[in-house]
Order: structure tokens, then C-alpha cells, then sequence
């Protein structure tokens, strides 16, 4: 009877890649790549409470915060969580440097060290309603 077990299987995996030659991206992954099987994607998600109010009325801080709880429980309602996102659109009403500063500082406490997605940000003239300051859509990759 053989008993020689085959090669072993790689776990899966998201990659962050910062390619040479490219400046140093601050918040987000150049590039990320992923071995993983399932895609997930999340909805732009707003600073909305459970009940639909909207949280943080003018505090991008707080609204930032907001969003990124809401996409956390986006994810663990399909067996997902933060460190599986691989790509962000942030899309900001008036966006300036001070307010990705803002967005920057408010978010990175749910991404790991490392753990940061290949990201976009656009400065946008509205969003769905006047108090809402940031929207963001997510894609994440897990088996």
C-alpha cells in the first residue's frame, strides 16, 4: 500500500504587492493578487445605523468608522472579514487632502498590519442623501 502523501496544498492566500518603481502608497496595495476561489462583493455601504439614520452628521471621522462596520458585517454575513477585502472604491463628497487624511487615519484601525487593499478614491459632488459623506463598495476573496 503506497502511503506517500502527495504535495502539499498551499493554503490560499491575498497578496499585497507594491511593485518597485512605483511610489509608496499610503493607505493602500499597488496591486493585490489572491489564490482564493470565492469573490464577495459589498455594496457601497454608508454611515447608516441599523435603523437607516445616518451617524456622524458632518464628522467624516465618524462616518468613515461608520461605513467600514457596516462592511465588516457585510462580510461576516458571507463568512468573510476585513483582512479578505482586496479592493475598496471610496467615493467622498468634495474630496481634499485633508479630508483623505481624515478617511486614511479613521479607517486603518480595520486593516491589519499589511493587510491593505488595492484601493481607489474619487471626490464625488453628492451622494444618495445631503448628510452622507463617504460611500465605499468592497471586494473581498475567500474560499
Amino acid at each position: 500500500m503506497d502511503t506517500q502523501a502527495g504535495p502539499a496544498q498551499q493554503a490560499p492566500t491575498n497578496t499585497r504587492i507594491n511593485p518597485p518603481g512605483m511610489t509608496s502608497p499610503n493607505g493602500f496595495a499597488h496591486v493585490v493578487t489572491s489564490t482564493h476561489r470565492t469573490t464577495i462583493h459589498v455594496s457601497g455601504q454608508v454611515a447608516y445605523d441599523a435603523t437607516g439614520a445616518v451617524v456622524g452628521v458632518g464628522d467624516l471621522a465618524a462616518q468613515t468608522r461608520q461605513v467600514y462596520e457596516n462592511i465588516q458585517k457585510a462580510l461576516a454575513g458571507a463568512g468573510a472579514s476585513m483582512s479578505d477585502v482586496v479592493k475598496t472604491v471610496l467615493f467622498v463628497r468634495d474630496l481634499s487632502p485633508d479630508k483623505a487624511v481624515i478617511i486614511r487615519e479613521a479607517r486603518q484601525p480595520f486593516f491589519g498590519p499589511g493587510q491593505v487593499p488595492a484601493s481607489t478614491m474619487v471626490g464625488v459632488s453628492s451622494l444618495a442623501r445631503p448628510d452622507l459623506l463617504l460611500e465605499v463598495e468592497a471586494i473581498a476573496m475567500r474560499d
